[in-house]
């Protein structure tokens, strides 16, 4: 709970240093609360991350992008927000090595996922979900579901964002999460071996506190019918 606080609270910095103090007028900071109040991060940390974000004391937070082969071929992308990328690509270079992967260079493996937005909205009676994506085609959006939790998901390009947001926002649609994800295009089998040393190395960039996402092609595991 504490690293999801400190990762939610890098990126308030980083979107207030780009945008602004005031929600009001920055659309990505909006959505960064609703986020932070969805995985229940205290209004206090939330306060006091855009307070760090306008004092001129403050490190500057940039995102990088590293990307890479873990084992068996398997494609990573580690997204980072970090005040040194010293730092951060010599740990992110040293757990690729020590699990058996390489980091690569910069679009080295970005061209097999894409990159989209996703954003959630509680699902109410009386929404018409084929209507609604029809709405929203013209906003980029390619896709538009209920998930298991009453979640509307819909899903729409990386630059879509802004656009999708503001259709929500202007038809009263609560905006419970959105975020940026990287969809494989084609994802890998893998044993059950196999499986297990990918996610050691997926686990350990994960703690990593400068590591915000990651992303990779392996397939999901099956689970197996009772």
């Amino acid at each position: 709970m504490a690293r999801t606080f400190t990762k939610l609270g890098k990126e308030i910095e980083i979107a207030v240093k780009a945008g602004g103090p005031d929600p009001g007028g920055n659309t990505r900071l909006r959505v960064l609360i609703q986020n932070a109040k969805a995985a229940n991060m205290p209004k206090e940390n939330i306060e006091r991350a855009i307070k760090r974000a306008i004092s001129k004391d403050t490190a500057d937070y940039k995102e990088m992008v590293y990307e890479g082969y873990g084992p068996h071929g398997i494609a990573i992308i580690v997204e980072t927000a970090t005040d040194n990328t010293t730092r951060t690509v010599a740990n992110v270079r040293s757990y690729f090595n020590k699990f058996g992967g390489s980091l690569g260079t910069s679009g080295s493996v970005s061209f097999m996922f894409e990159h989209k937005c996703v954003f959630k909205t509680p699902f109410k009676e009386g929404i018409d979900l084929d209507e609604l994506e029809l709405e929203l085609i013209d906003c980029d959006v390619d896709e538009v579901f209920v998930d298991d939790e009453e979640k509307i998901n819909i899903y729409g390009t990386f630059e879509a964002y802004g656009t999708i947001q503001a259709y929500l926002e202007e038809h009263d649609m609560e905006i419970t999460s959105g975020e940026f994800v990287r969809i494989p295009m084609d994802t890998k089998e893998v044993t059950p071996e196999q499986r297990e040393g990918i996610e050691k190395l997926i686990e350990k960039l994960e703690e990593d506190d400068d590591v915000v996402n990651v992303f990779h092609n392996m397939k999901e595991e099956d689970i197996a019918e009772e």
